[in-house]
């Protein structure tokens, strides 16, 4: 009888142990988010194994809020928007709904709500600021982006198209000459510069045509995780606005938009 109840007794306390356990594996969810295979700091980079940046400080304080796990996986820009469209992923982190069109058209893709805006402009050297788009006759960007700003004056044959595979290729190549302007983010390339002691080296010069528009969370599959998402970024508004200060990603408000970028 002393056993029966001592068995009972250690069924009772493995039980309830077995159910302190169950509240948090039912709100932990495990979510792959994809990601850019790119050095893109302070917006976010994929170096050594380690995603970092703006964008993984913001997703891992959502995550941490909310219980979350995040497991981060870096591809090619074409082949992450694939993966978003085909399902191998539960969010993407950039995106914009201009970006992939092509790919996203049979699927119902959800975004979040503006995470940070970003401007995608021609960096040049100093002395081809002011000269207007005359002096632009070779324009470099990052394989995978589309200048969409300059596709009619590259369709027209006025400005020759050169893709790069690295940012710093892409900035290099503008140093030496070889390309008149690199068009990228602008907030990214002047960190790259001023990292090698090159600062101001290239400038972004407004009165050439460029973007002006926000990144977003989304998802194919999961629209309640970027319902949740726009929910924490609403009610932690401060918070978000110290991480954009902290990485360098706000911009003035004085330069005036075109067409978003389509990648």
């Amino acid at each position: 009888m002393r056993n029966f109840k001592n068995a009972k007794k250690l069924a009772g306390y493995v039980a309830s142990l077995l159910s302190s356990f169950v509240p948090a594996l039912a709100t932990a969810d495990e979510i792959l988010v994809g990601v850019e295979d790119l050095s893109y700091y302070p917006h976010y980079t994929f170096d050594d194994g380690e995603y970092r940046g703006f964008g993984r400080a913001l997703l891992d304080a959502w995550a941490e809020d909310r219980g979350h796990q995040l497991f981060f996986k870096p591809f090619p820009i074409k082949r992450l928007m694939l993966s978003l469209v085909n399902g191998e992923i539960d969010l993407k982190y950039p995106d914009n709904r201009y970006w992939g069109q092509d790919v996203k058209a049979a699927k119902d893709v959800f975004y979040s709500e503006k995470v940070v805006e970003y401007i995608d402009g021609l960096s040049v050297k100093p002395d081809l600021i002011g000269k207007g788009p005359v002096a632009v006759k070779k324009l470099g960007t990052l394989r995978g982006f589309t200048p969409w700003a300059w596709l009619d004056d590259i369709d027209a044959g006025d400005v020759e198209l050169s893709e790069v595979n690295t940012l710093s290729s892409l900035i290099s190549q503008t140093l030496l000459g070889r390309i008149d302007a690199a068009y990228a983010n602008v907030s990214v390339v002047q960190y790259q510069l001023s990292q090698v002691g090159q600062s101001n080296m290239l400038q972004f010069d407004p009165g050439l045509k460029h973007t002006r528009d926000f990144y977003h969370l989304s998802s194919v599959g999961k629209p309640e995780l970027i319902k949740d998402f726009d929910v924490w970024l609403l009610e932690n508004q401060e918070r978000v606005q110290k991480l954009k200060q902290q990485f360098g990603v706000l911009f003035p408000t004085s330069i005036h938009s075109h067409e978003p970028d389509i990648r």
